[in-house]
């Protein structure tokens, strides 16, 4: 008797998932198509009360800027970046709370002549390589589609390896720069903004040596050894290094690794108040999974525990998520990072030579 109930609830639930997936459509807004495994039935549950959030954010928005292309960095400004910045207004905020806009006007026609100028052949190539290792679930992305956004792509990876010579091309970038075209699609917009991540937020990430990478997961070690002591003796125990299972949320700027409308929420912030917000994504991540990590008894299990704590309905629930990022973790200064960074560099710097 409890099985008939069983397989009838479940066939039940499978139909409403698939009149959801009738409503839902099982492309989402950005291009990209939805997993086997996806709930469409949660989903709408979640943007049923979400909609109701843009809508509201979206009138207060448009009754701050007034139709104006400028903003002013303020207290006011700030909150309402960390509650969400609309779709509509999203290229235009990253672009002023960045400089990229500044850099843009500085230097009219810089994009253009790099396109046009000689290429080096080799970065021709390494780039063509991972142009269809780019977004191969997202229909934008596809030589079928019209636009099809991997000219785009090749375009700001080319312009922007022949801008900063020092980086030239490095794996990450390709999936960082999807996303930008994803939002502003705007291939001149996309390229300040690389310019304004690469060059300035995020410290050395994609150098050759990418020691800002190695840098920042040290730093996260030593925040997660003062906050949540007990995660780290399970890293210690077991003999896991940050890298294993946080490179990554860093590299990626947690693309692939949370829902899209998380990680463009945490872009909002990071564009506006730098690359301390990975760590309190980070952070808030970790603690609030710590007592799942903390179950795992060999580095297999905290491999897994650490892929199983990036999915799910807290990291779905996107509005919640960031108001958690801003509590959980606790007081974080841009000192404090500084400061951690200066030891855990001098540290790699000591270890590599």
């Amino acid at each position: 008797m409890e099985k008939s109930e069983t397989r009838t609830n479940r066939s039940r639930s499978a139909a409403a998932n698939g009149r959801a997936k009738e409503r839902v459509g099982s492309v989402d807004p950005y291009g990209f198509e939805r997993s086997d495994d996806f709930d469409y039935q949660l989903y709408e549950e979640l943007m049923s009360e979400y909609l109701v959030v843009l809508t509201r954010r979206s009138i207060k928005w448009s009754k701050l800027l007034k139709g104006k292309n400028k903003v002013q960095r303020n207290v006011k400004l700030k909150r309402y970046v960390r509650k969400g910045i609309p779709n509509e207004h999203r290229t235009l905020i990253w672009m002023a709370a960045s400089g990229a806009q500044e850099q843009l006007e500085k230097n009219p026609g810089h994009y253009q002549s790099l396109l046009g100028a000689q290429h080096d052949p080799k970065l021709v190539d390494t780039i063509r390589t991972d142009l269809n290792r780019t977004f191969p679930d997202n229909v934008n992305f596809r030589k079928t589609s019209n636009p099809c956004l991997q000219k785009a792509l090749y375009n700001v990876l080319l312009a922007y390896g022949h801008h900063n010579p020092a980086v030239g091309y490095c794996q990450g970038m390709n999936f960082v720069a999807g996303y930008l075209l994803i939002i502003t699609k705007d291939e001149e917009k996309s390229f300040w903004l690389m310019d304004a991540l690469i060059g300035r937020i995020l410290p050395d990430y994609y150098a050759p040596a990418m020691l800002g990478l190695k840098m920042d997961q040290e730093v996260l070690g030593e925040l997660v050894k003062v906050k949540i002591p007990g995660v780290w003796k399970v890293m210690v125990d077991n003999n896991v290094m940050w890298m294993l299972v946080v490179s990554r949320w860093f590299i990626c700027l947690y693309i692939d690794v949370l829902p899209v409308e998380t990680v463009l929420r945490i872009w909002d912030c990071l564009f506006y108040e730098g690359s301390k917000i990975l760590f309190r994504v980070a952070l808030t991540l970790i603690h609030h999974n710590q007592a799942l990590i903390q179950q795992a008894q060999s580095l297999p299990d905290v491999c897994q525990n650490f892929k199983q704590i990036t999915q799910g309905p807290f990291v779905e629930e996107c509005h919640t998520f960031m108001q958690k990022i801003f509590t959980e973790p606790g007081s974080l200064s841009m000192a404090t990072v500084t400061k951690l960074r200066v030891t855990c560099r001098s540290r790699i710097i000591a270890e590599e030579s």
